[in-house]
Order: structure tokens, then C-alpha cells, then sequence
């Protein structure tokens, strides 16, 4: 097997273990809601707690880039994540369980980075597009983790012997991984080194923002589009999960070939045109009204932003991890804010002016995106890379 083949391997495993762990305890809502004696309103908080700390780890993450890399970063992230698989089986009381989120959450936020770090970084070490497919991996991650839900909970509904499973599935997907990562990141730009504190660039900040709105325009889709059948297009219950399914089924199955896509056209037009085709697939279906064109434009919604986030994510990691990690906060902040913000608004009117907002916030993205002076293949071509994944000095 080349070293490219088993360091892409060793990252998508990654970011298999990120779907995989938050698939599995997601999976057991219910039965941690029974055993604590939860209302939905505690449950909720107990989910926002998990996002609020993948939220604050932001200047810690920046820290542990530095000193650890984006490699070691991983590794202990993943053994944390695992922990935390134990926590939610053994915690006693509701405030214990906000605890173990709490800090799930901090170590999921820290897991992104580095992994989205180790994808880019493959990238201009051996100059071949890969993070779309990476990011296909979170996706399978996530439905592998359900089937083992499923499995397990037809043969016990022991939530430690379910998590004890997924913590060995995940301790050995991390372990066989660790030998093949890639030992140093993508170095930051010269006018970044040598400062501990710098305000953040242009590109920064327009990166921060195309996440923030894109991490909108997908969450959207798992957070209200069910309720849109239902309430808006007035779709029979059967079907009411065809939104979700239709989304996430077109956006991995575009995730595989969206490295392709880059490599023909570069990544900012692949961005470009994903942000107008979500957009204008779900305005127009929104217009047209009906269970169909519903489904339709969801599936817009899935096939334009399938590239986005990858592309985002590698053009930040080329401004330095600070940048990164700052990115992926704000891409953390959007799937936050995101649904109450489209709640408020179907408040004050309906669910399809909330959805059409969502619409807005992808070609928002797109005009985020325009200032940006994108790296192109030629030029990552002129940065010599070892195979080990270090890079020499122009």
C-alpha cells in the first residue's frame, strides 16, 4: 500500500471516529432521559452543553496546535472522546452528565481541528484532493454507529455494554491509525510566525464567515426539514423523514466524487457554485410549494453543500492553525445559532420563510467567499513536500 493510501486511511479513520462517537451516545438519549428522570427541557441543555464546549474549546484548541500538533491532538482527543463514552454510562445525576457533555464537547471541537488539519495537510504533502471523501467518512461514521445502536440494543439495553463496545471499536480504530498520521501540520504563513497574538486577516475572517453561514444552510436541513413536510407541504408522516434521508443520502454520495470536482475546476468554484445551487434549489422549491419539489430542493441543499465545508476547512488550514481553529469554531457557532435563529423567524410567520433564510444564508456564503484569494493546484504544486509530510522552505 503507497504511504498516501495508509495516511489517508489513518485520518478517515479520524473522522469516522467523530461521527461514530457522537452517533453512538446520540443514539441513547432516550434511555440516559429514563434513567436520570429528564424533561425535554433538561435534555435539550443537555445537548447544547456538548455544542457549548466544542464553542469555548476555541482558545485551547489554538494552544494544543501549537504544542502538541494536529497529530498527538488527535490521538488524545479520540481517548478523551472514549472516556466520555464511559462517563455518559456510569453518571449518576443530571449535572454529572452536563459535566461529561461539557467536556465532549471540548474534546469534539479539539478532534475537528486536528483531523481537518491532518487532511490538509496530506493534501499539499503529496498534492492529491482527499478531504471531501474524509468528510464522507464523518457521514459513515454516524450511520455505522446507528447500526451498532440498532444491534446492540436488540440484544440488551445495557447503555454500559453498548458504550463499552463502541469505546473498543473506537480505542482500536484510533491506535491502528496513530502509526501513519502525518507528523508535522501545514506550516503558518511567515507574517503569522513568531506572534503570539495577531488580529485576524481578511481571509480569515471571510472564511470564518462562509463557515458560519454554510454550518447554517446544512444544519438546517436535519433541525426542520421534517417539520416542513409536515407542516407546510403537508406530507404524510411516512415520509416525513424522507428530508433528512434525501439530504444526507445526495451529500455523501457527492463527497465521493466532490474531490474530482475539485481538482478539474479548484475549489473556490466548486464552493461558488455549491452555495448558488443549494440556494436556488431550495428558493425555488420553497416557491413552488409540495412534497416533491421539497425533496428536490433538499437534495439541491445536499449536493451544493457537500464541498463546501472540506474546501473551507483546507483553505484555512493554509492560513496557519490559528486560523483553522477559529473557522471551525465559527462552523460550530452556525449549527448553534442556526436553528433558533430560523425558529424565531417561522415564529413571527411560517416555516417557509424560515427555510427561505436558510436560502439567503447559502448565497451569503458565496459572497463571503468572493474576496478570498483561493490557492490553486499549480501553486500548491510549487511547495515541495517530503513523504513524511514535512515541508521544505521555499
Amino acid at each position: 500500500m503507497s504511504e498516501f493510501r495508509r495516511s489517508q486511511l489513518s485520518i478517515a479513520a479520524l473522522f469516522f471516529s467523530l461521527g461514530f462517537q457522537y452517533s453512538t451516545w446520540a443514539a441513547r438519549i432516550p434511555a440516559l432521559t429514563e434513567r436520570l428522570g429528564l424533561s425535554a427541557g433538561q435534555v435539550g441543555v443537555l445537548l447544547l452543553a456538548a455544542g457549548v464546549g466544542a464553542l469555548v474549546s476555541f482558545p485551547l484548541v489554538a494552544r494544543l496546535m501549537v504544542v502538541l500538533g494536529s497529530r498527538r491532538l488527535a490521538v488524545g482527543s479520540v481517548l478523551v472522546l472514549v472516556a466520555a463514552l464511559a462517563g455518559l454510562a456510569t453518571v449518576p445525576n443530571y449535572p454529572s452528565a452536563l459535566a461529561v457533555l461539557l467536556v465532549d464537547g471540548v474534546a469534539v471541537g479539539c478532534l475537528n481541528v486536528a483531523m481537518n488539519a491532518q487532511g490538509a495537510a496530506l493534501e499539499a504533502a503529496f498534492q492529491r484532493n482527499t478531504m471531501a471523501r474524509l468528510h464522507a467518512l464523518f457521514s459513515g461514521g454516524i450511520l455505522a454507529a446507528a447500526l451498532v445502536a440498532t444491534g446492540v440494543t436488540a440484544l440488551s439495553d445495557s447503555v454500559t455494554l453498548h458504550f463499552t463496545i463502541a469505546g473498543v471499536v473506537l480505542l482500536l480504530l484510533v491506535f491502528a491509525a496513530r502509526p501513519a498520521l502525518l507528523e508535522r501540520d501545514l506550516p503558518a504563513p511567515e507574517k503569522q510566525t513568531g506572534r503570539r497574538w495577531a488580529r485576524p486577516s481578511g481571509a480569515t475572517v471571510w472564511l470564518g464567515l462562509a463557515m458560519l453561514f454554510a454550518t447554517i444552510t446544512e444544519g438546517a436541513m436535519t433541525d426542520w426539514s421534517a417539520l416542513y413536510l409536515k407542516e407546510i407541504a403537508h406530507a404524510a408522516e411516512h415520509l416525513l423523514p424522507l428530508g433528512i434521508a434525501v439530504t444526507s443520502a445526495m451529500m455523501v454520495a457527492a463527497r465521493l466524487f466532490a474531490d474530482g470536482w475539485r481538482e478539474r475546476w479548484g475549489d473556490k468554484r466548486v464552493v461558488l457554485t455549491g452555495g448558488v445551487l443549494a440556494g436556488a434549489g431550495l428558493a425555488v422549491a420553497l416557491l413552488i410549494g409540495g412534497v416533491v419539489p421539497a425533496l428536490a430542493g433538499f437534495a439541491c441543499v445536499g449536493l451544493g453543500m457537500a464541498a463546501v465545508s472540506p474546501c473551507l476547512y483546507v483553505a484555512a488550514a493554509r492560513e496557519g492553525s490559528a486560523t483553522l481553529t477559529l473557522v471551525a469554531a465559527m462552523g460550530t457557532g452556525g449549527l448553534l445559532a442556526g436553528p433558533p435563529v430560523i425558529g424565531f423567524i417561522a415564529e413571527g410567520s411560517n416555516l417557509a420563510w424560515g427555510l427561505g433564510a436558510v436560502a439567503v444564508t447559502a448565497w451569503l456564503g458565496v459572497l463571503c467567499v468572493l474576496p478570498i484569494r483561493w490557492s490553486g493546484r499549480a501553486e500548491r504544486r510549487d511547495e515541495p513536500a517530503d513523504l513524511d509530510g514535512s515541508w521544505a522552505q521555499a
